[in-house]
């Protein structure tokens, strides 16, 4: 598959950047897996989800879903409401769309988790985010913080996959509220490593380690070192059940 525009900027300050804007190609033979990425901003009960594909041993497709502002513009949940934002998918290097938020944004924190998904799961949701993508550039959509925002599409996403993730729904009162989805996602048994909650959630906070990472070009890499759950990447059996078929 090929991914145009695939955006990777490089900061120097959180409004102080230059970024490419690059033709990707990945393989969808490749594909091991997915990781969920939650970036707290304000709320502890609202969050930015990230949806990143793993692509062979140490290669990512980070997705984001945002609102996509015009000059000038910026976030407001009421000015939502009123088709003020379309929708965008933005592909692109975990260094840029991670990065930005551990290093550069004051104030945000972020967690890692690798989910359960089967590499054939992964592959669906992958190709259902691409479809998703391409729509949106021939037919443009609003942004609405209710009704199409950044974690009702990740699960309208999923939901066409034909399998949602065990012991969750799209129309699940968290996928609104959507600090509590990883607590969810866990206890459906959708994560990776064998820990409780709590401690899972502790060492999922990846703010420390890549807060000293600076510009290494291992980003993705390290941010996973030791974490639970990433034991056994290189070893994924391509036929694995999602958590949903076991």
């Amino acid at each position: 598959m090929t991914i145009h525009n695939f955006r990777h900027c490089y900061y120097r300050e959180e409004t102080e950047f230059t970024c490419e804007w690059l033709t990707k190609e990945v393989f969808l033979s490749q594909i091991r897996g997915v990781d969920f990425f939650v970036d707290y901003w304000g709320s502890p009960w609202i969050a930015h989800p990230i949806i990143s594909f793993q692509f062979g041993d140490d290669d990512y497709v980070a997705a984001s879903i945002e609102a996509r502002y015009q000059t000038g513009q910026s976030y407001s949940p009421i000015r939502s409401f009123f088709r003020q934002f379309t929708l965008i998918y933005v592909l692109a290097c975990e260094d840029d769309l991670i990065r930005l938020r551990t290093n550069y944004r004051s104030g945000e924190k972020v967690y890692l988790f690798h989910t359960t998904a089967s590499p054939q799961w992964s592959r669906d949701l992958f190709l259902q985010y691409l479809r998703q993508a391409n729509h949106l550039h021939d037919d443009p959509r609003w942004f609405n913080a209710i009704t199409n925002n950044c974690t009702t599409s990740i699960f309208a996403n999923m939901a066409a996959t034909g399998h949602m993730p065990a012991g969750s729904s799209r129309y699940s009162w968290w996928v609104l509220l959507n600090g509590r989805a990883q607590q969810m996602l866990y206890r459906g048994g959708n994560f990776a490593g064998k820990l409780s909650f709590s401690e899972l959630e502790a060492q999922a906070y990846i703010n420390p380690v890549a807060n000293s990472l600076n510009d290494r070009p291992d980003f993705s890499k390290r941010i996973r070192k030791n974490r639970a759950g990433f034991e056994s990447l290189h070893s994924a059996d391509i036929t694995s059940p999602t958590a949903e078929q076991k």
